[in-house]
């Protein structure tokens, strides 16, 4: 598409990736390698299950903890609450669903990672074995040496 006026055209060109952080790298090899070793897999597959998964319920349980008590400050003492009672009610219910959520995108990625390296692994075995299967060309003896 070539946008302008006059002599001057504007043109889109989308023939490369950019070079800045965040926004790739250039194809011959400037960015980061998406291959990952069994261990790397292992070794983010614990960090999850032992940091970031029970971080993320601590601060979840802390914030129910804290919304809480904001909600029954703001609840009626004398039949008159506050409506702001019910609206953080409200707000908190939806924001457990969302950690809850998230809690189980962890737990899945986790569990990905771990199933992928055990099943790459097995995956890697069985194409090396179906490889070296007998041929029928291992029956003919070599050509005689010059």
């Amino acid at each position: 598409m070539v946008l302008g006026s006059g002599d001057h055209a504007v043109g889109m060109r989308l023939n490369h990736l950019p070079d800045e952080p965040g926004g790739g790298g250039s194809v011959s090899g400037g960015g980061p390698d998406l291959a990952h070793s069994p261990g790397e897999k292992k070794a983010a597959a614990d960090t999850l299950c032992d940091d970031i998964e029970p971080q993320t319920k601590a601060a979840g349980q802390w914030a129910d903890d804290e919304t809480a008590a904001v909600v029954k400050a703001f609840d009626a003492k004398d039949g008159h609450g506050w409506l702001t009672s019910t609206a953080v009610n409200k707000a908190h219910k939806i924001w457990s669903e969302q950690v809850q959520n998230l809690a189980n995108r962890l737990a899945g990625d986790e569990s990905a990672l771990r199933y992928n390296n055990t099943a790459l692994t097995g995956t890697d075995a069985g194409a090396g074995g179906m490889a070296r299967k007998v041929s029928v060309f291992d029956m003919y003896s070599p050509p005689p040496e010059h």
